[in-house]
């Protein structure tokens, strides 16, 4: 039995409904505001096992290798930094991103210029922790949809699970 995510642009809320057969056309009106109509939004899932080798899986978004290697490097490099430095904790950051090809959310993006600038990671925390809890923290490069910009801003996430 699905759960479908949609949002309310007026409100800026991501609402979970759930379906008790697979429904993929009906669109409920937002639960907050009563009058929006909600756009349906691609959830991230979660998978166990490994893709069959039938072409499954073949449009994953990043490159299994790329990812192997950065993580490689990620976990030799992370023994060197100066945890007191978050300059180097955004170094580290930024190879990583670079040789996976992933993007930053957009608050994401902020916190690591912040600390690229020796800001205090604590201090961000406590200051952007709600829009950071908000977003994913990667980015599908090429898959921002249409009209994306990075000054949009994050949407509220209604934990409530709505029938549909």
């Amino acid at each position: 039995m699905p759960i479908y995510e949609f949002y309310c642009p007026d409100c800026n809320t991501l609402f979970n409904f759930f379906s008790r057969t697979i429904n993929t056309s009906k669109k409920p009106k937002c639960p907050r505001c009563r009058t929006c109509t909600l756009e349906r939004q691609m959830s991230a899932f979660a998978f166990t096992g490994k893709a069959s080798e039938t072409g499954e899986g073949e449009e994953m978004a990043f490159d299994e290798g790329k990812m192997e290697k950065a993580m490689q490097m990620l976990a030799s490099e992370a023994d060197r930094i100066n945890e007191d430095d978050p300059r180097q904790a955004a170094d580290l950051m930024r190879k990583l991103t670079d040789m996976t090809g992933m993007e930053l959310g957009a608050g994401m993006e902020e916190a690591l210029r912040r600390m690229e600038r020796g800001e205090d990671p604590e201090q961000l925390e406590a200051e952007m922790g709600d829009l950071l809890e908000g977003e994913d923290p990667f980015v599908i490069p090429g898959k921002k949809g249409k009209g994306a910009s990075a000054a949009r801003r994050v949407p509220l996430r209604d934990e409530t699970l709505y029938d549909l």
